[in-house]
């Protein structure tokens, strides 16, 4: 879990992921055979199989978080922003961020609230209402001068929250899709004999568009892609039973669709097919309304056979996701028995 901690805690927004990226490629340059980035940002990392003529598959986990840049900066040095990702403005109150400033590389302070009157002097009906993004601001704390000789507009601005290990879940930012990369970085440690030609790539600007994937599974030609991200669980109170979509701590969810992709049937089978054989914790999931890279993929070229292993989480885009350390340990061992054994479709 310090790994994931690690990841968790990391500063990057969608185009700003040279940090993520950095801490990844160090931890599994010993476990792959060929490291590179491409013009895009994305880390890929090849591990052979030797299988004679072996199947190609990519793997993808993306290393960028919802976040912010500063779009504008007033005469007092009040920072406004510009959401890079989606989030609900009503967990965005009384937050603290971090504004990592350009010009000086000074990792600075603020403190992210919503312009408008004190809950003192508020009315009810100003207090009933739920500001906006663009409502919101960051206060550095420092005059307007010494603001702009650290910060400038296109500044990253990250949400500040320690990663916690609370026994049987963790809970931290980032953790969609920190959770995934550290998922793929597990599988490239365990696998050792894969009978497909691994390309796990770490992709850039998911939040935005899944435009990593897009040139990452163009470059790659795979015969067959996996998307791993995470996914709702909504096993929290007055949630009712049919909205679950997954439960925490009940497995890795395997993708039947969401709202970007529907996932290759075949692949479900199979994937389904060996989580049962080799006894391991799955359910299957339809998400509403969401995608993953596996979108991208799918349509990648001609098309190729795609599908999403997910991580359950409760409290999606904000910055107390809770995952299960059982399900990250569940998508591990069906993704190295999957790349193992090789994916097939059923004759």
């Amino acid at each position: 879990m310090e790994i994931l901690e690690r990841l968790s805690e990391l500063a990057g927004v969608p185009g700003r992921e040279e940090r993520v990226r950095a801490f990844i490629e160090e931890r599994i340059r010993d476990h792959v055979d060929d490291l590179e980035t491409d013009a895009l940002g994305n880390l890929h990392a090849v591990k052979r199989s030797r299988s004679a003529g072996a199947r190609t598959v990519m793997v993808a986990a993306h290393m960028d978080e919802i976040g912010f840049v500063v779009r504008f900066i007033d005469d007092r040095g009040f920072l406004r922003l510009q959401s890079v990702g989606g989030f609900d403005p009503r967990n965005l109150f009384a937050r603290q961020v971090t504004v990592h400033g350009s010009l000086t590389g000074a990792e600075l302070v603020g403190v992210l609230n919503p312009a408008g009157k004190p809950v003192h002097l508020s009315t009810p009906e100003e207090r009933s209402k739920v500001p906006q993004l663009d409502a919101f601001f960051v206060d550095l704390g420092l005059d307007a001068q010494r603001v702009r000789e650290n910060v400038r507009v296109g500044d990253m601005v990250t949400l500040r929250q320690p990663f916690v290990d609370l026994g049987d879940v963790v809970t931290g930012k980032a953790l969609d899709d920190r959770a995934g990369c550290w998922i793929l970085m597990e599988a490239l440690k365990r696998l050792k004999d894969p009978a497909m030609e691994v390309h796990a790539v770490f992709t850039v600007q998911e939040e935005v568009g899944l435009r990593g994937a897009g040139t990452g599974a163009f470059k790659v030609a795979p015969d067959v892609a996996i998307a791993l991200d995470t996914t709702l669980a909504v096993d929290t109170p007055e949630s009712r039973d049919d909205l679950r979509v997954t439960e925490l701590g009940k497995g890795t969810a395997i993708k039947v669709m969401d709202s970007a992709s529907i996932s290759t049937r075949w692949l479900v089978d199979a994937l389904v097919a060996l989580a049962e054989r080799r006894e391991v914790p799955y359910q299957l999931e339809v998400l509403p309304l969401g995608g993953t890279d596996a979108a991208a993929m799918q349509r990648s070229r001609e098309g190729v056979p795609s599908i999403t292993l997910s991580t359950p989480s409760r409290y999606v885009h904000t910055v107390t996701e809770m995952v299960s350390k059982a399900d990250l340990e569940a998508a591990v061992s069906l993704l190295t028995a999957a790349i193992e054994e090789g994916i097939e479709a059923a004759a």
